[in-house]
């Protein structure tokens, strides 16, 4: 069963195998970054994925420079997701494995093995994640269909933007029916 996930609420813990060896908490950052981009794609059976892939090793320097790590998860195989990730010769850290359960956690919406070609067992459809820097939903995007994702360039120029702003923004979409603020 999934739910919706509160904006400005904490990220679920989710610790995940990671291609190249051990396992990540995937929302928190490493290397310096005190932001978290985490990018559930469908897996390997996805051309639209490796579009979406290629794109985010693309940007990957950029989200960088502001701050925001990045990984991407699939509930995937090793094997698939190695063979997926080195296809679109990704850098940035990958996990794979992500059970249904914890995609049901993240509010992802799930298919069947009916809704992809050369698919294994059900899988979670996209969704993408900003956790920010006290581990809390900045952003959420999920998506029930491969085509239908945020653009990962308007991604980045947002938070660039309001990263950038001297005065810290409140998180969108916490507004609460019957309160005044």
């Amino acid at each position: 069963m999934t739910h919706k996930l509160a904006a400005g609420k904490a990220f679920p813990a989710i610790t995940l195998p990671m291609l190249g060896g051990g396992q990540a908490d995937i929302a928190t950052p490493s290397q310096g970054h005190d932001w978290k981009l985490i990018v559930v794609y469908r897996g390997k059976h996805c051309p639209l994925c490796n579009k979406y892939l290629t794109q985010l090793e693309q940007l990957r320097d950029g989200f960088s420079k502001i701050g925001v790590d990045v990984i991407a998860v699939s509930t995937d195989s090793q094997t698939r997701a190695t063979d997926q990730i080195s296809e679109v010769g990704a850098t940035y850290p990958a996990g794979y494995g992500l059970t249904l359960e914890q995609a049901g956690m993240l509010g992802l919406y799930i298919s069947g093995v009916r809704n992809g070609m050369d698919v294994e067992a059900p899988f979670a459809e996209p969704g993408l994640f900003v956790v920010n820097e006290q581990g809390n939903l900045q952003l959420v995007d999920i998506s029930n269909v491969p085509f239908a994702r945020p653009d990962l360039q308007a991604v980045l120029s947002g938070l660039t933007w309001l990263r950038s702003q001297s005065v810290k923004f409140p998180v969108n979409g916490t507004h609460e029916p019957g309160k005044t603020q």
